[in-house]
């Protein structure tokens, strides 16, 4: 069986692509069903954020999940093969452990080192062994990249700088437009990425409002940050007086409709900028033609964090050496757990040996006292112990290697183990 990452990310499809291909947490489980009953799948995992739809999986056969995987990605997103082929990227083994890894160290996030994924990785994994389709192999997996992902930010500096999406999103604004001191900013959504967008706007000096559907969660937010909460239904007369919308709810749907901010904006004198990183997006593209307003997307925040890349190499180049260490590290903990079915089998027969011989003497075993019969136990399961310590040794070191396969084969043979 191998391990195997089949999906999509940002790095090869536009956002047109990703939103479709984006699973919702409350669709999750019934993706997770999806995918763990086809026949080529024994374990899997889906991870599916702002920037990738990605599905881990231990398989029997690489084509025949492939292909699973990529049916599931064409019911999922409603496109013909054809469509969604030639965005997919694969990975197996080696290969796709290295790429997780760089996935929960932010190495493949558009904002690189962003602090949102680790969670987001730990939050997937979670979610597949609630559901039962992650198992052994994949808990020893994702346990070893959110550890990989720790050292990467405790080692490194490689989150030192911008960390997330949302604080991204802030600092393009502040690009495009200067200063967001004074400001008056619109957040729409109020969950994991409006508290990091409107926390990074508290700190730039904003005077933010926040706007949320569940009433409660708004008011927590703004009461958090220092912010002003304003109804759902008061969205166009917030959005009348912004200088900047960001939005990031997960409705899935369209918040902000061409009609809704044309309508919003009549008169209006000042211009608009409005970022969208919300996926599905939150905003109509066509709002991009309404004079005055300015549209930004995950496309442009991708863009424009690829141009600070540069500044971070030497953390990167650390952090690259950190995964190739784990990657062994897991690499030599796989095949020592796949060396573990073996020595237990030859620990059972040797075990099933002494008690046969045991039994064989009972009789004589019989005339002895308690205290005597002990002493025997005893003796006879410590030259066991000692007689099997250093094949077992051997078979768990030497197992993933060339020379533990020729060992394995050979304890195979000599105990007539199958």
């Amino acid at each position: 069986m191998s391990i195997v990452v089949i999906g999509i990310n940002h790095r090869t499809a536009p956002v047109t692509l990703l939103e479709r291909m984006t699973i919702p947490e409350p669709s999750l489980p019934k993706a997770l069903h999806n995918l763990g009953v086809r026949d080529d799948i024994r374990e899997v995992v889906v991870l599916s954020t702002c920037n990738r739809t990605e599905v881990y999986a231990v398989v029997e056969r690489f084509h025949g999940a492939y292909d699973d995987i990529r049916d599931f990605f064409c019911e999922t997103s409603g496109l013909a093969g054809e469509d969604v082929t030639p965005h997919l990227f694969s990975q197996h083994d080696e290969a796709a452990v290295a790429h997780l890894f760089g996935v929960a160290s932010g190495l493949d996030s558009a904002v690189i080192g962003e602090s949102e994924i680790i969670g987001q990785v730990r939050d997937a994994w979670e979610t597949a062994m609630a559901q039962g389709v992650a198992r052994s192999s994949l808990n020893l997996l994702f346990r070893h990249a959110l550890e990989t992902g720790k050292r990467a930010r405790t080692e490194t500096a490689i989150a030192r700088s911008t960390a997330s999406v949302s604080h991204a999103a802030v600092e393009m604004a502040e690009e495009i437009i200067g200063s967001l001191a004074g400001s008056r900013v619109l957040v729409i959504g109020a969950g994991e990425m409006g508290e990091g967008v409107a926390t990074a706007l508290a700190k730039a000096g904003a005077r933010t409002v926040v706007v949320n559907r569940t009433a409660d969660r708004g008011e927590a937010l703004a009461g958090k940050v220092g912010a002003r909460v304003a109804p759902f239904a008061d969205l166009g007369a917030e959005l009348a007086g912004a200088d900047v919308v960001v939005s990031c709810t997960g409705a899935g749907d369209v918040v902000l409709t061409r009609g809704s901010v044309e309508e919003a904006r009549a008169g209006a004198a000042s211009p608009l900028l409005i970022v969208d990183i919300a996926l599905p997006r939150d905003v109509d593209p066509s709002v991009a033609g309404i004079a005055g307003v300015t549209l930004r997307d995950l496309d442009h925040l991708n863009e424009w964090a690829a141009r600070g890349l540069s500044a971070r190499e030497a953390e990167v180049d650390d952090v690259r050496a950190i995964i190739s260490e784990e990657v062994e590290r897991f690499v030599l903990s796989s095949a020592q757990r796949q060396a573990a079915p073996l020595v237990a089998q030859l620990r059972e027969a040797v075990e099933e040996t002494r008690q046969a011989e045991l039994a064989r003497f009972s009789a004589r075993l019989a005339q002895l006292g308690d205290e005597e019969r002990e002493v025997i136990e005893t003796i006879t399961r410590s030259i066991v112990a000692k007689m099997l310590h250093t094949p077992s040794v051997r078979l768990r070191e030497a197992a993933g290697t060339p020379q533990g396969e020729r060992l394995s084969a050979a304890v195979r043979d000599l105990f007539n183990l199958h």
